[in-house]
């Protein structure tokens, strides 16, 4: 059965055809059909996910694709926004923002550091050695030159530098120079921030709005012509207007200058104001510079303005506060008299007239004509600590004026619980409180102007981009003092001028009302055993004027400071007499103020008063003038 079986198979085996060999070109086609098969697959697939892309892109995340297109394309710069301008009273440009352009390097971009350098040195003016470090320090942003003149900007873009560009920025400008320096304050470096003075108390108001400009560019950096552009103009900031003439500062503080180098003194303030109004028409602060070249200034503006942030022992101009309030108080009258002997003690300590003399029976008049410590004391006395401190503080002491300025002090002023026993005697007289040249003369103008205290003012308003000027607030006035105690107290002032400490304040053909003061001063470095004594053994010296002018209808106040004993720092007469020029007047005019510096009386004038302070001697000039303060500060 085996046999038949392995039979049946061969025959059948034998039935078949055989085999033909498979030609060469067939493989070759199958071969290609495979891989057509393969690539059809692939394409498939490839074709597959760019519709997933298509779909992810167009359907599910258009927006981010969009967007990131537009980055691309889109330039986007910030247009820089110029500050506000600061301008007299009369809108003169004190201080503004000119458009200039900055320098600067991109040091990936930088292909010869050392050439560029070189070319970029004289160009800046800045050493070679300084650019080749900036343009070789890692990052893509190093500032080579704030706020270039047109010029230079011009000569750098001439000179086609790989990786050194231009940007838009404004610098501050002040056209008068130095004038007016311790007011206007200062700005940052690029010329957008307030950081001293009224740049900076008034930096929101000046700070303008940034612009931006936005355009499609094309791959090489070109505009695309036709592409979205937008525009965002920028905002300047609105122009702030001050109480300042131009005109009567720069006299001022010409003035100031020569009477600090005159007497020898450290430095000076002078403020002029008109007690009306409150309007500071001048603010002046000088120094003595030791390192003054040949030729050179020695006296010049300093930054800080002392008028306002220092604090000093006013003396005896204190003391037309004291008989105010005694007069005001029903105690006396101008003409009363009172018993002055040479010497008051009070607590611990022997009060004396700066002139030895006997026992006097004098008037109220007198006193302060003599300018007598112990005749101010017996009034002080009489009114008890709780009167005078009253009253001292409602002429303003211990705290700010409305003036907004930065680090503005408020004084010193010790409070009643801690007065010792002699301090009835020193407060009084000017000892022991301390005050700004700023608050001594509003006080003055509290005299000046019957008898209200106004605040003093700086600021009279801002004028918007538009045009539209919107005044400056300004406190309620206040009263301090009837009328009939201001107007008697101002006529003891005069005879303070005509008659007493402050002749060299007279003004020819004006009455002048004023009062001198001089406080020594307390020093860092002094005796051990005397704060006031420095280690020389010498005394250093406040000297203080404050005044007004004319008498009968105050127009300017002064005050003032100077080194040994005070002497007029004729400052009101010249202030006066440049107003006067720039009104056109040719004759005295009636004018109101108050002066003052050292001790001395003010007659009555129209509305404006100097006032003058300082360290040593100080005195108040001849002329028609605001009211002025002066300062100066020495060593005797």
């Amino acid at each position: 059965m085996k046999r038949a079986a392995e039979g049946a198979f061969d025959a059948y085996r034998a039935s078949r055809p055989a085999p033909v060999a498979e030609r060469p070109e067939a493989a070759m086609l199958r071969r290609s059909q495979r891989r057509m098969a393969g690539l059809l697959v692939v394409c498939t697939l490839a074709f597959a996910a760019v519709v997933v892309r298509l779909a992810q892109v167009q359907v599910l995340e258009p927006e981010r694709y969009v967007a990131r297109g537009a980055e691309q394309r889109q330039v986007s710069k910030v247009v820089p926004a110029g500050r506000g301008m600061l301008l007299d009273r009369d809108g003169v440009e004190l201080a503004l923002s000119v458009p200039r352009e900055s320098i600067y390097a991109d040091p990936a971009l930088v292909r010869h550091p050392a050439r560029t350098a070189r070319v970029l040195a004289p160009i800046l003016g800045i050493p070679e050695a300084d650019l080749l470090d900036r343009l070789t320090r890692p990052g893509r942003f190093q500032l080579l030159a704030h706020t270039v003149p047109d010029a230079v900007a011009a000569e750098v873009r001439a000179a086609r530098l790989a990786g050194i560009a231009s940007f838009d920025e404004f610098k501050r400008e002040r056209p008068n120079g130095a004038l007016a320096r311790s007011l206007l304050g200062q700005v940052s470096s690029d010329g957008t921030v307030g950081t001293a003075g009224l740049e900076e108390a008034y930096d929101e108001v000046l700070s303008g709005q940034e612009g931006r400009i936005a355009y499609e560019r094309s791959k090489d950096g070109g505009t695309i012509v036709g592409g979205r552009e937008v525009v965002e103009p920028a905002r300047p900031g609105a122009d702030v207007v001050l109480t300042i003439d131009r005109a009567l500062q720069y006299e001022t503080e010409q003035v100031l200058a020569r009477e600090v180098t005159a007497s020898g003194a450290k430095g000076g303030i002078a403020i002029i104001s008109d007690p009306r109004t409150g309007e500071v028409l001048a603010m002046a602060n000088v120094a003595a510079d030791p390192d003054a070249a040949p030729g050179q200034p020695s006296v010049v503006p300093i930054g800080e303005n002392l008028a306002l942030t220092a604090v000093y022992e006013p003396g005896s101009v204190n003391k037309v506060l004291t008989l105010a309030a005694s007069i005001e108080e029903g105690l006396a009258e101008p003409g009363d008299t009172r018993v002055v002997p040479a010497r008051l003690q009070v607590g611990d300590h022997p009060f004396t007239d700066h002139d030895p003399h006997p026992t006097e029976t004098w008037t109220l008049t007198d006193i302060l004509a003599a300018s007598s410590n112990v005749g101010t004391i017996i009034l002080a006395k009489e009114l008890g600590a709780e009167k005078v401190d009253s009253y001292l503080r409602r002429f303003g002491f211990g705290e700010r004026t409305a003036i907004d300025f930065p680090d503005q002090a408020a004084g010193l002023m010790t409070e009643l619980e801690d007065w010792s026993g002699t301090s009835i005697g020193a407060i009084p007289i000017g000892q022991g409180v301390g005050v700004t040249a700023m608050q001594m003369l509003a006080a003055f103008n509290v005299i000046a102007n019957d008898g209200t205290y106004v605040a003093p003012r700086l600021v009279s308003g801002t004028v918007d981009t538009d045009g539209q000027r919107r005044p400056a607030p300004t406190p309620a006035p206040r009263r301090v003092v009837s009328p009939e105690t201001a107007r008697a107290v101002g006529a003891m002032m005069e005879r303070v001028v005509t008659d007493g400490t402050g002749t060299k304040a007279a003004v020819p053909g004006y009455t002048v009302a004023g009062k001198t003061g001089t406080a020594r001063k307390p020093l860092d470095e002094h005796m051990p055993d005397n704060g006031y004594m420095d280690l020389d053994g010498r005394y250093h010296y406040v000297s203080t004027f404050a005044g007004f002018v004319p008498a009968e209808q105050p127009a300017f106040d002064h005050r003032g400071h100077g080194r040994t004993r005070p002497q007029p720092v004729h400052l009101c007469q010249r202030c006066l007499g440049a107003r006067l020029r720039r009104a056109g007047e040719g004759r005295p005019a009636p004018l109101r103020g108050t002066a003052g510096i050292g001790d001395g009386v003010a007659p009555e004038a129209p509305p404006v008063s100097p006032s003058a302070r300082g360290l040593g001697d100080a005195d108040v000039p001849e002329s028609p003038v605001p009211t002025v303060t002066t300062s100066t500060s020495g060593t005797t």
